[in-house]
């Protein structure tokens, strides 16, 4: 079966890449290469360099036939969201417009988004199901929600199948060592450590240590992102089979604090990765933990990579080889 993955050479695209090879899909990669990159590319994928403003190259590619569409390309930072909702509505809203609009016509039937647990706000309760409140509390959230709603009314309306999977906190790497290229700029914690951890930082702040948590840090759910990458075809399998929506919350149901990633990252890396507390940021919840039952349930998902030292080892390992750390 053939997949087109849009945002297919970025971090979290180029795992779910390798995962739909590795399951012997046809693939095919459109990105416009201005976060992904080329060494994230594999030769066994096609690959369009496109970007999601542009129609008619959207068209023009899905036109070639695809059995499903992977949708990972977004502008992602919350933080300069609220800065900048204009350049994101257009992106994010605007781009998955065009997506949309080019599968119809295409006749592709099925759709994986790419979502967030930003469309959920600060938590009514724990652990986060699907069930729970939709309140974003950045722009960047909203634009997730509004991808969502539009395609429910795009199935409505038009019969498009959509399975919306939302990330809780995408970390490590392959575990097998085969993708290579590091996120730019990245504002996750775990490639903060790792940055400074190899010295391409001084340091990183802590942002607030009194929360009402096991050790004052902000406590949030990791999930690797070979797990992820396992999901998006597990979710393709589903509509494929029972042509039936679905949304669910992908995490691996265990929080980390901000204080025991640096800790283990410490001992994991030999390296000191110096840390200071500030204040906290506005909008940061103390804690996130996901609820992944009902994609246990539906979609036979599990996290088996997403326990901490997989999650900073595999991510190590990258920026050692990419920086010739020994």
């Amino acid at each position: 079966m053939k997949i087109l993955v849009i945002g297919g050479a970025g971090y979290i695209g180029s795992h779910v890449v390798r995962e739909f090879l590795d399951r012997g899909y046809a693939v095919t990669v459109l990105d416009n290469l201005s976060s992904g990159t080329r060494s994230n590319l594999f030769d066994e994928a096609a690959f369009v360099h496109g970007d999601i403003m542009n129609p008619l190259r959207l068209r023009d590619t899905m036109a070639e036939g695809f059995d499903g569409c992977v949708h990972l390309a977004a502008l992602k930072a919350a933080g300069e969201s609220m800065l900048r909702p204009e350049v994101y509505a257009e992106m994010n809203i605007g781009g998955t417009v065009n997506i949309l609009n080019a599968a119809l016509s295409a006749g592709i039937p099925n759709m994986i988004f790419s979502s967030s647990a930003a469309i959920f706000g600060s938590p009514r309760y724990l652990p986060i199901d699907e069930k729970h409140p939709k309140n974003p509390e950045n722009f960047y959230g909203f634009t997730k929600l509004e991808i969502e709603r539009l395609m429910e009314w795009y199935e409505r309306l038009k019969g498009l199948k959509y399975a919306s999977i939302r990330y809780f906190n995408a970390a490590g790497f392959d575990v097998s060592g085969r993708i290579k290229g590091l996120e730019r700029n990245p504002e996750n914690l775990l490639p903060v450590v790792m940055e400074t951890a190899a010295g391409l930082r001084q340091g990183l702040s802590i942002f607030g240590n009194d929360y009402p948590t096991r050790d004052g840090t902000c406590v949030r759910d990791y999930v690797h992102v070979n797990d992820l990458a396992s999901a998006h075809v597990s979710a393709f399998e589903y509509l494929n089979e029972k042509q039936k929506s679905i949304s669910v919350n992908l995490g691996s149901e265990t929080g980390v604090t901000v204080s025991e990633m640096i800790r283990r990252a410490r001992e994991i890396t030999g390296k000191a990765i110096p840390a200071a507390v500030a204040g906290r940021r506005p909008g940061d919840p103390a804690e996130l933990v996901a609820s992944s039952a009902k994609a246990k349930e539906v979609l036979g998902w599990k996290p088996c990579h997403s326990d901490l030292d997989i999650l900073i080892d595999s991510t190590w390992q990258v920026y050692c080889n990419n920086l010739g750390i020994t």
